[in-house]
């Protein structure tokens, strides 16, 4: 079994239908209740339930204090390489998207790390494009050894793989990978991503079956928000994670909760989402799912990321450079996959960080809960 077999069962529109009907009966009773189902998120992340953030907030916070402590753990991004081999319209690596490619030498990568380290970070998360023939396990078994000698725990972002590769790289070091559905609206899915492995709908789905049956210590889930009715695409989220926790009991989860951002392909939004409703969906998650991390991005602005730190968030990426290279030599002009928002560095979120009155974490395995 796989969460395919859920998948298949689970009607969109009807899916959709039923969230828009939600009243603010079913949130009260959503908010009243001890261990909350998918029917109590549904309902949390409702229409009808905007007139409760205030209470969804307070809520958040307290769960979120219980479970994690007064803590935020940061992380930065390390982009391996921009190769992709996809098109995808939302996308600045997109095959289609004419620009220099960058691929990171040995040397490269000990230059990157040199200076990740120097802001502080012990935690990256590695990304690349999809291009299994430059950036595939090879290339991943002479990166993952170097990496560690620099970092306690290393995140992985890259093309889906088989479970044996999954295994493999947890001996060589692995702790988490993040894979993300991008949308759950298998019709959409297939106008967005118009050439390569990424395609495969199916496949990218049971990527998080595969990590679970290679024993992974964390997975990260998401969609992308924007690409279709957001509220919809999170119960999607939602329903994956359910399933998730009740198969690989033993795994940690993460999520997270990226809005679509300009980039080369500047593919519109679809379903434009709010700040306040990016609150919303972020406390209906604290509520529904105390346990889970949940991951804020420099996608976000300033602003808003100092104001939703105390409210759910328990991990953070700070002074990110979304182009190979971007740290060790920040002029060159590799592109970008995505323009970032917030553009202060390490020391600077930190200290924003501990203003809040919350601890900043470097390495994932301090993270507290509770």
């Amino acid at each position: 079994m796989s969460f395919s077999d859920v998948f298949r069962q689970l009607a969109w529109e009807d899916l959709k239908l039923q969230i828009y009907q939600k009243t603010s009966m079913d949130v009260q009773r959503a908010l009243r209740a001890r261990k909350r189902n998918l029917q109590d998120f549904m309902a949390l992340i409702s229409p009808a339930a905007e007139p409760f953030l205030e209470e969804m907030a307070q809520e958040s916070y307290r769960l979120t204090r219980q479970r994690f402590g007064k803590t935020i753990q940061l992380y930065v991004p390390l982009y391996l390489s921009n190769k992709c081999n996809n098109i995808c319209t939302y996308c600045g690596f997109s095959l289609d998207n004419h620009i220099r490619r960058v691929t990171l030498s040995t040397e490269q990568l000990h230059r990157e790390a040199q200076a990740i380290r120097k802001m502080g970070f012990e935690h990256v998360l590695l990304l690349t494009g999809e291009a299994p023939g430059t950036v595939g396990m090879p290339y991943f078994r002479e990166a993952l050894p170097l990496l560690k000698d620099y970092f306690a725990h290393i995140s992985m972002e890259v093309q889906p793989l088989e479970q044996l590769e999954y295994e493999e790289l947890i001996s060589l070091g692995m702790d988490a990978v993040m894979i993300y559905q991008e949308t759950y609206h298998q019709s959409a899915y297939a106008q967005y991503h118009l050439r390569g492995n990424k395609q495969d709908f199916f496949y990218r789905l049971e990527t998080a079956d595969r990590l679970g049956k290679a024993g992974i210590k964390k997975i990260g889930i998401g969609s992308l928000i924007g690409l279709e009715n957001w509220r919809t695409d999170v119960f999607f989220t939602a329903t994956h994670l359910d399933y998730l926790q009740r198969h690989y009991w033993q795994t940690r989860y993460s999520i997270s909760f990226p809005r679509l951002r300009p980039c080369e392909g500047e593919e519109q939004p679809r379903s434009l989402m709010n700040e306040r409703q990016l609150v919303q969906l972020i406390c209906a998650w604290r509520l529904f799912a105390p346990e889970v991390e949940l991951s804020l991005s420099t996608r976000e602005s300033q602003v808003f990321r100092n104001h939703v730190v105390n409210l759910g968030i328990t991990t953070m990426s700070a002074a990110s450079s979304t182009q190979p290279g971007g740290y060790a030599d920040p002029e060159q002009k590799a592109l970008e996959q995505f323009a970032i928002d917030d553009n202060r560095s390490a020391s600077e979120v930190a200290a924003m960080i501990k203003a809040s009155n919350l601890e900043v974490v470097w390495k994932d395995h301090e993270l507290r809960t509770h």
